[in-house]
């Protein structure tokens, strides 16, 4: 049988045997697993969206810097539109309100991920710890 090495925090760390862990056991290291992965894929989206955030920011910047007769083109789809100042800066404004509002319910529910992966990593060092070597 193939062991794992278990290593809940810096402090905790322990080799066993999978088949040998009690059940409940199991079932919490399955759960906090899938927990790390969704808490891993949140991330991913929330920096997604600061990245876009940011680059929105440096166009909003730029837009502003425009005299207000100025051309301006939108990409929509395959085609460019011609956009007066005033309508860009709103749309500009609208997604950058919309990225913020999204970038804190990720963190929102990054902060709850993070409670739930260590209450899930306590229990199972305290189920663990009567199989620990002394």
């Amino acid at each position: 049988m193939p062991f794992i090495i278990l290593r809940l925090s810096e402090e905790f760390e322990m080799t066993v045997e999978p088949s040998r862990l009690p059940p409940q056991v199991q079932e919490r290291l399955l759960r906090l697993q899938q927990l790390q992965q969704t808490l891993q894929n949140v991330l991913v989206q929330k920096q997604q969206l600061e990245l876009e955030l940011t680059e929105l920011e440096q166009a909003l910047n730029e837009v502003e810097k425009l005299s207000e007769d100025a051309v301006i083109y939108k990409s929509i789809g395959t085609l460019l539109v011609k956009r007066d100042k005033a309508k860009v800066i709103n749309d500009l404004n609208e997604r950058k309100e919309l990225l913020n509002m999204r970038i804190s319910v990720l963190g929102k529910q990054e902060e709850r991920l993070r409670g739930q992966v260590k209450e899930l990593q306590e229990k199972i060092q305290q189920d663990l710890r009567p199989m620990s070597p002394s």
